[in-house]
Order: structure tokens, then sequence, then C-alpha cells
């Protein structure tokens, strides 16, 4: 049964994706800020961006620096995650108080966080404003992953190397496997859908569902 919902609950319905801790560093300072809207914008060149609100204590680092990078954290940081987005940088050394170690960048000024999955170093492009929000775009000039956690996609072997995901407020969750797709190609070149065991019993359930639902005659 579907329910309407509030035309702001789009974004979260569009929740899910991997959170990063986006660091940043502007007069030897660091920061910082955990950020779920984030995503690729380009193959080649390699852009990325992040939607930042300008409210925010990064917006100002990221106008000043010009230069940043996304670390991505595991389930292990989930508590580190939740607490960095409720202080400002403004405010509290947030790196400092939530004890977590950094290492030196190889292509920009900006601390990388220990414990983290994987680290994009970008430099800071363009800037659109979109609605109550700045889209920055940074083109990726160096990345580097955990050996045990990715090999050209996401492994997801072991649960504490699995990126980090924001649902909204204080939920998150973790991918469960990988699968793969199959296709078939019939003799006519029409693409034809592999069915599982799965699919086929839900199928056959909804098919039923909606007979019981028909009005007699």
């Amino acid at each position: 049964m579907r329910r309407m919902l509030s035309e702001f609950d789009a974004r979260r319905l569009l929740a899910g994706a991997p959170v990063v801790l986006v660091t940043t560093r502007w007069h030897g300072v660091a920061n910082v800020m955990p950020l779920a809207w984030n995503m690729p914008l380009s193959h080649d060149p390699p852009l990325v961006g992040i939607a930042v609100h300008p409210s925010r204590h990064t917006y100002d680092m990221l106008r000043l620096s010009e230069e940043f990078a996304l670390n991505v954290p595991s389930r292990r940081l989930m508590n580190h995650v939740q607490y960095l987005g409720t202080v400002s940088g403004r405010d509290v050394q947030k790196i400092e108080v939530a004890k977590l170690p950094t290492f030196k960048a190889q292509r920009v000024d900006v601390p990388l966080l220990e414990g983290c999955l994987a680290h994009i170093e970008c430099s800071v492009q363009e800037v659109l404003r979109l609605g109550d929000h700045h889209l920055f775009v940074g083109k990726v000039l160096a990345a580097q992953a955990e050996r045990e956690a990715f090999e050209e996609a996401w492994l997801l072997e072991d649960d504490d190397c699995k990126p980090l995901h924001y649902l909204g407020g204080e939920l998150y969750a973790i991918l469960g496997e990988r699968s793969q797709a199959q296709l078939r190609t019939s003799e006519e070149g029409t693409v034809e859908l592999e069915e599982t065991a799965e699919e086929r019993e839900r199928r056959q359930e909804e098919e039923a569902r909606r007979q019981e639902q028909q009005p007699e005659r």
C-alpha cells in the first residue's frame, strides 16, 4: 500500500549513499564534517561534487582553501560520525576532541583520517549555488583505498570493511552482499531477463494479491 509523502521527504528517499568525512585546513587549522550529499560528476576529468550549506563552517573552509579530502568511514566510526555532525568547527577542534589520528595527504594540504576505508583528495574547481546549498565541484587529484575493502568495486566481504551509509537522523546502515547481474540474449537479439527463484516467488505473490483485490463479477 503506497502512501503520499511530503516533497521534502525526497531527500530521505534518495538517502543510503555512503557518508563521507570532509576534511579541510586553512591557516594551519584543520576541520572535519560528515556529509551524505556527495556524488560523482564526471569520469574524464574525474570530478566529484559535495553539497554544503553556507551556514556550515566547512563552507567557509572550502571557499578559503579551495581544496578538501573525502574520507570514507566504516561502521567502526559510526558514533564518531554522528558526534562530528552535532558540533561546529567554529567552536570545537573536532579532530582533536574526537581523538582521530591523521596522516599526510599526497596532493593537498589537508589531513586524512586513519581508520577510514578510502580517501579522495580534491581541488575545488567550481562552486554552484543550488537552492539553499552550494555544490562544490572537486577535481580528484589522488585516491586510495584499503586492499581488503576495495578492488575495482567494494568487496563487501567483511562488515568492518564496508562503507558506512547514512539513512537520516541517527540511522546508518552497511551494504549486505555483492550480486552479479546476468543477462541472456535470444536468437532474435532481444535481452531476456534472468529471474531468480526469490524474484519469481515475489512476482507470483503479487499476482495472486492483485487477483484477490479484483471485484467479483
